[in-house]
């Protein structure tokens, strides 16, 4: 099986970043939202990583 990382359009809340995050690593997408929020209260590193990775990363193609 041949997975990819790339952001969920059916599941997003922002961008999909989170959701496509969850869905490679089969877990729960509301446990990366809460880590992420977490992640960017402890010095606002995390909106950087969040937009950071709203670039880079691919969208799935899905409509």
């Amino acid at each position: 099986m041949n997975k990819k990382l790339t952001k969920s359009r059916s599941d997003a809340m922002l961008d999909g970043v989170c959701s496509g995050i969850a869905h490679y690593f089969n877990i729960d997408p509301t446990v990366i939202r809460l880590g992420w929020v977490i992640f960017s209260l402890l010095g606002g590193s995390g909106i950087i990583a969040y937009i950071i990775a709203a670039i880079i990363i691919p969208g799935d193609n899905i409509q």
